[in-house]
């Protein structure tokens, strides 16, 4: 059976869309969000757990908030979950925002265990985040830094690196030129560049206005380090610098706002990336009918 994956940037509106084309074929969704994993960071990954009704959903509040989730562990964990769907009859739809997740799924790679270099991290801990880029640029062509947005995410993706380059017979496996990619029919939700900047600014007011701000209060009153969260990115970087006093209101919600446009436009040079590697995406138009989409998506399966 075909996996049928929906892409595009945020508030594109992908999950709807998945949603609809799961009811239409009695499908199930697998989450291809790096940060949906987590329990309790509801509002600030979009996680919009509404939409789905009783569409069966994976790979979504699997582990609490303060864990550090990786490629490696969704890539097991996505296998896992794909297996079961299909020996079940039922139709696995990949869903989301998070290219790095999407595509080493649909490449079928495997990636190894690659175990805490303590050394190497503290040679590298005093190393600014532009810094520890340019040394991650020496091991490996950077196609956007999405990934590398803070010093530990820097300093884990070096540590990758170098353990790669001491066991090559591993790094082989991550190989995407020696995996064997998964059968997909790739749906791109197209979304004109004036749109998605005003549905992202829409979507951000939507969110601070039901409680998005008491969201990570609620987490770290609970007792997790505020530098875990700022660990995430975006949402939980701007909120939690404002909830402990680092930034204003106004300053948070303006720079989170700018952060979150940034991401959309990383996340649509990472899926046009895709398309070079091989990828091929069908683009529909975000403002299809919803049955016009199923339409074309099955049309797209034939």
């Amino acid at each position: 059976m075909k996996i049928i994956t929906i892409v595009g940037p945020t508030a594109s509106g992908k999950t709807g869309r998945a949603v609809d084309v799961a009811k239409a074929l009695s499908g199930e969704i697998i989450s291809g969000d790096s940060r949906q994993v987590y329990r309790g960071m509801d509002l600030g990954t979009g996680k919009d757990l509404d939409e789905y009704g009783d569409v069966p959903y994976h790979l979504i509040d699997i582990c609490k908030a303060g864990e550090k989730y990786n490629l490696h562990r969704y890539l097991q964990d996505f296998n896992v979950v794909l297996k079961d769907i299909e020996s079940r009859g039922s139709q696995p739809i990949l869903c989301g925002g998070t290219g790095m997740y999407v595509e080493a799924a649909l490449s079928g790679i495997v990636m190894p265990e690659v175990p805490e270099n303590k050394e190497l991290r503290e040679r590298l801990s005093a190393e600014p985040l532009d810094g520890l880029i340019e040394i991650l640029k020496g091991y490996k062509v950077l196609h956007n830094v999405t990934d590398v947005d803070t010093v530990k995410r820097a300093i884990r993706a070096i540590e990758i690196e170098e353990y790669y380059l001491q066991h090559p017979e591993e790094a082989l496996k991550a190989d995407r030129n020696s995996a064997t990619p998964l059968d997909s029919v790739i749906i791109g939700v197209d979304v004109p560049r004036d749109v998605r900047r005003a549905r992202i600014s829409e979507r951000l007011q939507k969110r601070l206005d039901v409680g998005m701000v008491d969201e990570v209060k609620g987490l770290i009153d609970s007792g997790i380090d505020p530098e875990d969260l700022i660990y995430y990115g975006l949402e939980y970087k701007y909120l939690t610098l404002h909830v402990i006093g680092k930034l204003s209101y106004e300053e948070m919600k303006s720079q989170l706002e700018i952060a979150i446009h940034q991401f959309a436009k990383r996340q649509m040079t990472w899926l046009r990336g895709m398309e070079r590697r091989g990828f091929k995406i069908n683009w529909l138009p975000y403002d299809l009918s919803p049955n016009n989409f199923v339409s074309a998506v099955k049309s797209l399966l034939k």
